[in-house]
């Protein structure tokens, strides 16, 4: 599941918002003993009268809803010995109940994207799926059940028990997570906030199944729960059907633990050092402060991003721009109780770390000799103010993160967090600096005698439900139209043509939540002959297109697309570059403009150069020791048979950094020059847009733009290779992972293709359930992740099947022989037409609820206007897969999958286990 540790933790914490009518509540009557409370732009709170909370956000523009249920428990609530509990018990409920006996298979059939995470204040579970009243009332009922019915059972904890000492031994791997670990363990004596959630390795293998089921009586009740429905629903229908079935509930007779560890306020410097095996090396600091709901935690947020953005921050100014560091980042874990502020950087291995440590110190600690300034304030709340406005517009992926905000205290929390945000000064910011980024409150260093310590007064957690008594929020943003995502419909709402000057655009205007437009610019230069040598260049190219113009540079790029509220990626590779865009009907004018000018005009500037140079060799040398990246690499390199200088050619890792080393500014700037233009291009756009200004543009800003090599599209045809079963050393890393492929031909016109994608889904697809997670992870406890993938060209008759499992470095063989026992038993005995039946349906609902997300369908529409084809092939795939019947899953199965043409390819510290005593049973 997501967010277990610190190792796995992104480095930033999204809080959620939403939005919609002010009026929401006062449109539905509750029912009897349900009892409304506030509602802000657009949530709607109710209570249940067993406690329960539910807030309801009704939004129509994606037919799609999610359901995410929020249990105020996390490793925070964690008593000795009981490290990783509230983890762990994450899992169990995936295991089942009397009345859902198989929920991942449930979940599946039902075409459901679904998941659950666990981080230090809270617990949450969603379900996200095409809206149907039936598929809501199914999740409410699964929800309700798993609340108060799960087996929690001896058996499923010792099979879970080994998969997530898997996931622990998974993020081991990682410098950057093992760091940060140690540092919050160092910077929290005694709160449980210094613990990661993952837990310690001893308490997760010998945790009793009592403590474990009294954990989740205890904690997983009603009235220690919120629920949240976002998304297209019935409003007044779903609030009676949550009442019928979270209702029934009894309120239970305990009363929760009061929680009353307070961390001391920290009287003097700290210091970590961590001595493993790795190819980088890194500097962090992490500095106590204020909980969510305190009001420095804005001020906080806003310095976080002066200091620590890239390419404005001044962090990355200092450090990177210098060539001290290869990368810097900066974050805050905004919590119930008070947090931490974190700042850190990638050091090259040529880097004195401890020189480098002092000038963070410098940066971080010094803002007395250079005060944070008004432009910085403004910058920097452009880019958060901008963050707030993206996810507003995404209801169901509001419904899910929302949960930090419950986790703070109230869901509201995240708007007063907003509207903090908005009136923050440059005071503000130099304050909360001053107060909390002092040497005495800061973990890396070592203890010094001090006779008059400056201590950091950390306040604690104003009232909440004070603070949140009266808010109203504000006006509620504009809604989108109840968009029908069949491929028909899709078809039918989207204009294709062709510019004059040779570009094709496929356009599908809509009304979207906020105006929202999203669209990709794809283009293709070269052929086999121009293109030979030309790798490096070509995608140092891509890379460097948003970095600089002559008349912007790199910081003012980022500037002006955060005051257009606007997000443009853009990435080059051997043979195409493509840009991705995320703004408003209002901005779109002009983010295409500046798209015009990153595209055709920019001037790579050499300093840029430079930093990207050394921070894609520091990121490549990163690779050298993990296990997931060097399999992969190598898997990789075995079916790839092109020469060196072709531009198919997959390099080693040496190849790559010598290539980067040896690249020039100059051949990058002939690259762009020679190859780039437009003629061989897609522009594909989804939202709100007026279709007929934007061709007027496009024609405007690039007709006259064209390559000066000819293009032809590099073919990708199967390539037959020897069987191989290789393993790679990677010493000391704690995770292994393995990996199996074998190729054919095959294209997606094939009769039997639509065979191969559900024999696939019932093989290794599918999330955790699945022919390959049952027996792998389910049934032998092997691995945290485990599955199979199959992919064959659009057009190029060139087929693989892909199979994975992350493992501990002793498990790796049974991994593998696992593998070939599930693959011999389904091609021995065949797929059921049970499973064939539950397949087509999870498949084809999935395939529908990826049709609700406008960046997916422009990147669709983009590759289908690529090749020449329409929604029709969308529409007869999904066609042929309905007339599927078991006879013909196995016969596809049979005819293509060759056990003894199938390749593993496996890396981990194997040495080690093998000199390592057999693991000890686990406690019963």
């Amino acid at each position: 599941m997501l967010k277990c540790s610190y190792r796995t933790l992104s480095m930033a914490l999204a809080i959620a918002l939403f939005s919609n009518t002010a009026a929401f509540a006062e449109n539905i009557a509750a029912p009897k003993g349900v009892v409304a409370g506030a509602s802000v732009e657009g949530i709607s709170e109710y209570t249940l009268s067993n406690g329960m909370k539910v807030l309801l956000f009704p939004d129509a523009s994606k037919a799609t809803t999610t359901v995410n249920v929020t249990y105020n428990v996390g490793s925070l609530h964690e008593n000795y010995g009981e490290t990783g509990m509230a983890h762990l018990l994450e899992h169990m409920l995936f295991k089942g109940t009397p009345t859902n006996s198989d929920i991942t298979a449930d979940m599946k059939k039902r075409g459901m994207s679904y998941n659950a995470s666990t981080w230090l204040d809270r617990t949450n579970y969603f379900e996200t799926f095409s809206a149907d009243p039936a598929q809501l009332n199914w999740a409410l009922k699964l929800e309700a059940d798993r609340m108060v019915n799960s087996f929690v059972a001896r058996k499923d904890l010792d099979s879970e028990m080994t998969v997530v000492r898997n996931e622990m031994e998974s993020g081991e791997n990682s410098p950057i997570g093992v760091l940060l670990e140690r540092m919050m363990s160092t910077s929290y004596l005694w709160h449980n906030y210094g613990k990661s959630t993952i837990g310690a390795r001893a308490d997760v293998e010998n945790v009793s199944i009592d403590r474990l089921q009294a954990f989740y009586r205890n904690y997983y009740q009603p009235d220690n729960a919120v629920i949240l429905i976002a998304g297209r629903f019935d409003a007044t229908a779903t609030l009676a059907q949550i009442n019928e079935t979270f209702g029934k509930i009894k309120k239970p007779t305990r009363v929760l633990p009061k929680l009353y560890t307070a961390e001391p306020v920290q009287d003097g410097e700290r210091e970590v050092v961590v001595r493993r095996v790795g190819d980088v090396q890194l500097a962090g600091l992490v500095y106590h402060m204020p909980p969510a709901s305190h009001a420095d935690a804005a001020a906080m947020a806003v310095l976080s991003n002066i200091l620590g953005d890239t390419p404005s921050g001044r962090l990355h100014k200092a450090l990177v721009e210098t060539k001290q560091a290869t990368s810097v980042f900066g974050f805050n874990f905004e919590l119930r109780e008070p947090g931490t502020s974190l700042y850190m950087a990638q050091l090259p291995l040529t880097a004195d770390a401890r020189q480098v440590s002092t000038a963070l110190i410098a940066q971080v600690e010094g803002l007395g000799g250079k005060p944070i300034t008004a432009a910085e304030v403004d910058r920097a709340k452009n880019a958060l103010l901008k963050s707030y406005d993206v996810m507003l517009n995404d209801a169901n992926r509001l419904g899910t993160e929302m949960s930090e905000s419950i986790a703070a205290g109230d869901w509201r929390l995240f708007f007063i967090g907003r509207d903090r945000i908005k009136s923050i000064t440059a005071d503000d910011v130099n304050r909360v600096a001053a107060t909390y980024l002092k040497p005495s409150n800061r973990t890396l260093g070592l203890f010094f005698p001090d006779a008059k310590p400056n201590r950091a007064e950390i306040p604690a957690a104003p009232d909440v439900a004070a603070l949140v008594k009266d808010y109203k929020g504000q006006a509620a943003i504009a809604a989108g139209e109840a968009f029908d995502p069949s491929p028909a419909n899709i078809e039918s709402r989207t204009e294709r043509g062709q510019f004059k000057f040779g570009a094709k655009y496929a356009l599908l205007t809509k009304k979207t939540r906020g105006e929202t437009v999203r669209g990709v610019i794809s283009l293709h230069f070269g052929d086999l002959k121009t293109l030979k040598n030309t790798k490096t260049a070509a995608e140092m190219a891509g890379a460097m297109l948003m970095y600089g113009t002559p008349t912007m540079t790199r910081e003012q790029i980022a500037n002006t697309l955060d005051k257009l509220k606007a997000t443009v990626s853009i990435g080059g590779d051997a043979d195409s570059a493509r840009v991705s865009i995320l703004t408003t009907r209002a901005n779109l004018p002009a983010v295409m403009t500046l798209v015009q000018d990153l595209l055709r005009n920019s001037s790579f500037p050499e300093s840029e150069f430079e930093q990207l140079r050394a921070q894609s060799i520091s990121g490549i040398e990163a690779q050298q020791s993990d296990p997931e990246a060097i399999a992969s690499t190598e898997l990789s390199r075995h079916f790839n048979t092109f020469a060196k200088d072709d531009p198919r050619y997959v390099d080693s890792f040496a190849e790559s950094i010598a290539a980067l080393k040896a690249v020039t500014l100059a051949q990058i700037k002939s690259f762009h020059k020679d190859f780039y233009g437009i003629e061989h291009a897609e522009l594909s756009f989804v939202g709100d847009f007026d279709s007929a200004a934007l061709k007027t543009q496009v024609n405007t800003l690039f007709a006259d733009w064209k390559s000066s090599k000819p293009y032809a599209r590099l073919e990708n045809p199967y390539q037959a290779v020897a069987t191989a079963d290789k393993t790679f050393e990677t010493p000391d890393k704690a995770n292994a992972l393995v990996l199996m492929r074998q190729g054919f031909p095959m294209n997606q016109d094939a009769a039997d293709y639509p065979a191969m994608i559900i024999g696939n889904y019932i093989l290794g697809g599918g999330s955790l359930k699945s022919r390959i997670a049952d027996r792998i992870r389910q049934k032998d406890g092997l691995s945290y992740g485990a599955g199979s993938q199959f992919d064959a060209g659009v057009i190029d008759a060139n087929a693989y099947l892909f199979g994975y499992a992350i493992t501990a470095p002793e498990n790796a063989a049974k991994v593998e022989n696992a593998f070939r026992e599930e693959i011999a038993r389904i091609l021995k005995d065949g797929v059921t037409e049970v499973e064939v039946n539950d397949a087509i349906a999870g498949y084809l609902k999935a395939r529908e609820s990826r049709r609700n997300e406008d960046a997916g369908v422009a990147n669709s529409l983009g590759d289908q206007a690529f090749y020449g084809f329409t929604m029709q092939r969308v529409i007869d795939l999904e066609a042929n897969i309905k007339k599927l019947d078991v006879a013909k899953v196995n016969a596809a199965l049979r005819a293509y999958i060759k056990p003894e043409a199938i390749s593993f390819f496996a890396a981990g510290d194997f040495a080690k286990a093998a000199k390592a005593a057999p693991a000890a049973t686990p406690a019963k």
